[in-house]
């Protein structure tokens, strides 16, 4: 009887254990999850993260605590998460400026290696804006008129190496438009200064542009997605206004640290989706000019790589010096 006894025993030890196992995975989330957001508040991506983690919050089943780490372009919040515990409670809110700070910064931590992605939350055109003062109606017209006046307009951004940056010369290398760069410690001072007349053109996420838009502070002339935005639809495109292949969005999305349980990323890529997918998400981001975006892991990285490639070589056009 000893035998059998014995094997008994292992065998119940060795099912506890699993009953363990198991309902610790089960268990996820069993304490709120902290949501790095490498940004300011008032942001694109503060107010994405904000408006997605509360939904994601009731369908996981736990409080989603939103941490703003701004500074150095988003990087000192994202070296912050790539040190963070694998384990689930820390993720990461990241935009576009996630895939082109490789090419201007050297990092503290690796985009490809450090990270896992879990899932996309929506996307967000440029829009190519003016003030109302500037004697144009469309973008090919603000082309005309800059090349019929080379060096006259200026165009601010939220600094050098910033998305409006970027975006804007994008635009300058595809048209040769000769404008002149006025830089801003954050996207608000610049699109105050377009409005105040101080500066000319501003190309900014439309996302924070619209409420300015819609009140007449100032003229829309396109938007750089491939279609038309849903919260603005008699506004073309840059790319059917004159500028043929221009695309130029913001986009949010979820990462991971790299370590954390391939379960509970699938648990979380999961939820995110139907988050995503819901109704009122949709509306929230529409009223905000943006769209819902659903990509699953393996779609967002393929996605990721893609991006990363795209801005590298606007920088690299643009003669834009790492730092």
């Amino acid at each position: 009887m000893k035998g059998p006894i014995s094997l008994l025993r292992r065998l119940g030890v060795a099912v506890a254990a699993f009953a363990a196992i198991s309902l610790s995975a089960h268990a996820y989330p069993d304490k709120p999850i902290r949501l790095i957001v490498p940004f300011p508040p008032g942001g694109s991506n503060d107010i994405v993260g904000r408006l997605v983690a509360a939904k994601l919050g009731e369908v996981l089943g736990q409080q989603i605590i939103i941490e703003n780490k701004p500074g150095a372009g988003g990087t000192v919040g994202t070296a912050a998460a790539a040190r963070a515990e694998p384990d689930g409670y820390t993720l990461l809110v990241a935009s576009v400026a996630y895939a082109y700070a490789p090419a201007l910064r050297k990092l503290k931590y690796d985009p490809v290696k450090d990270f896992v992605t879990v899932g996309t939350m929506g996307t967000g055109p440029v829009a190519m804006s003016v003030n109302p003062e500037v004697p144009v109606a469309s973008v090919q017209e603000l082309v005309d008129y800059i090349k019929a006046n080379p060096g006259k307009l200026t165009y601010s951004t939220a600094g050098i190496g910033s998305f409006q940056h970027l975006s804007s010369e994008l635009f300058r290398s595809m048209t040769g438009a000769d404008m002149i760069h006025v830089p801003f410690k954050g996207g608000g001072p610049a699109m105050q200064s377009t409005i105040a007349g101080e500066t000319n053109v501003n190309i900014g996420t439309l996302v924070q542009q619209i409420p300015q838009i819609q009140a007449g502070r100032l003229k829309v002339l396109g938007v750089g997605s491939s279609e038309r935005n849903g919260a603005l639809p008699d506004v073309p495109t840059i790319d059917e206004a004159g500028v043929p292949g221009y695309l130029a969005s913001n986009w949010w999305g979820i990462l991971a640290p790299t370590g954390t349980p391939e379960a509970i990323v699938d648990q979380v890529s999961e939820a995110l989706a139907k988050v995503v997918e819901s109704d009122d998400i949709k509306k929230a981001l529409s009223d905000q000019g943006a769209a819902a975006m659903k990509m699953n892991p393996a779609e967002f990285a393929a996605f990721m790589t893609a991006e990363m490639e795209k801005w590298a070589k606007v920088v690299k056009d643009a003669g834009i010096e790492p730092n």
